[in-house]
């Protein structure tokens, strides 16, 4: 995913989640000039993307650009919310 790198502080299962409650993995983008298009994000796991983007519009934020897909992991898509705070929502496949 183009600059995006991984980082690994635990073991995943077969379905590269991982397996302990409390434990996350993740990663970072290369850092861009602009430090307010790229500060901290944290990320929200979602039963639905659409219902949840709607939602998101419907209180006030403001969704930043379309849904991607993340090959393996899911659907995503980053948002301000009504504090100008970057964040993220992911409906995860169905396997995770």
């Amino acid at each position: 995913m183009g600059d995006y790198v991984l980082v690994s502080t635990t073991e995943t299962d077969e379905n590269g989640r991982p397996p302990n409650p409390g434990v996350i993995n993740g990663g970072f983008y290369k850092k861009p000039a602009d430090q307010q298009s790229h500060s901290t994000s944290l990320v929200i796991g979602v039963a639905d993307i659409r219902v949840s983007m709607k939602k998101i519009s419907e209180s006030g934020g403001k969704l930043q650009g379309e849904p991607m897909e993340i090959p393996g992991k899911g659907t995503y898509v980053s948002f301000l919310d009504t504090e100008g705070n970057r964040m993220s929502i992911l409906q995860p496949l169905p396997n995770m």
